[in-house]
């Protein structure tokens, strides 16, 4: 790795590589290295934001991880994927779809956003809340449903989920169509996976009183509550990998640029008001330092330019 675009200590690194279940991180990188078309596919697919330190430093661990996860158990599991909006997850998901079917398994990547609710629900949920969004924040999720699903996967091999398109209804979204897949390995991502809730003083909101209003306070009590019924989705999940920012505050950027490309591609996107009302929203409706508190397996650290900084096990 020594000629790669790599900042992440690798010590640490392999220290990863060898939890993973390879013998070193030279017998890990000959694994990869026998693949060559594996690899020009990843770079290819990045294209001109292609980066060794994602390449090498993300999409091959964590397809490394679930490859020998599906070899050494005859169990199915569930890998966890964490990271703010704008972070690049999405992206990720569909590069190892689609080179997991070349190692001859098959990854099926879910977001927690697929089982938001249906619209006339979601209507019910969302209604009052401070930021005047259409979803996004803990409560707006078919929890049921996404603990029905995953547990007939895990059982019968057969996963059927809720696909959501945000296109519809002006840009509010709403489910659109199911997806129906056999996959080995689930990879289920999502901005607040794995939060876990916690008491919200009155004296947190005299520290943050200069930072949110006393009716958003107020909400994000609530949201606690609500944060309460996704503890048995993270009892389902193996193994977390937690892609964190290096200060929260960088996702305003990431998110706005993730909008401003979807409008580009796709000619709808969140913009204006309704921008700053979602940044708003992800920037108070949980506390910063419950991000700190995710029992990750797996850290991942970026800079400011999402440049892989720390890539290692977690303290957890």
């Amino acid at each position: 790795m020594n000629n790669l675009d790599i900042n992440f200590p690798i010590d640490k690194f392999e220290e990863l590589i060898i939890d993973i279940g390879y013998d070193s991180l030279k017998s890990w990188i000959n694994f990869w290295e026998r693949r060559d078309k594996l690899i020009s596919f990843a770079y290819k697919y990045y294209g001109n934001n292609s980066k060794d330190d994602w390449i090498w430093g993300l999409v091959f661990p964590l397809i490394s991880q679930a490859h020998q996860l599906n070899k050494s158990f005859s169990n199915r599991k569930l890998i966890g994927l964490s990271a703010l909006p704008g972070t690049g997850k999405s992206t990720l998901g569909r590069l190892i779809e689609k080179l997991s079917s070349q190692l001859d398994f098959r990854i099926s990547v879910v977001s927690i956003d697929d089982f938001y609710l249906p619209s006339k629900e979601m209507r019910e949920v969302i209604k009052n809340n401070p930021w005047r969004v259409s979803r996004g924040f803990p409560g707006s999720h078919s929890l049921t449903l996404m603990e029905q699903k995953f547990i007939e996967w895990k059982e019968t091999g057969k996963l059927i989920v809720p696909v959501f398109d945000k296109s519809l209804r002006g840009g509010l979204g709403d489910r659109s169509s199911w997806r129906e897949e056999y996959p080995d390995i689930v990879v289920l991502e999502g901005w607040f996976l794995g939060i876990n809730p916690t008491k919200i003083s009155t004296r947190f909101y005299k520290e943050v009183s200069s930072l949110i209003s006393e009716e958003e306070f107020l909400y994000v009590q609530k949201i606690q509550k609500n944060l309460h019924g996704y503890q048995k989705i993270w009892k389902l999940i193996d193994n977390i990998w937690h892609l964190k920012p290096e200060k929260f505050k960088f996702m305003n950027n990431w998110k706005t640029q993730q909008e401003e490309e979807m409008l580009i591609n796709k000619g709808f996107a969140l913009k204006n008001e309704r921008l700053s009302n979602f940044l708003r929203m992800l920037n108070t409706c949980i506390p910063h330092d419950s991000f700190d508190e995710i029992k990750s397996n797996t850290k991942i650290i970026l800079n400011e330019k999402r440049q892989l900084i720390w890539v290692g096990m977690s303290n957890y």
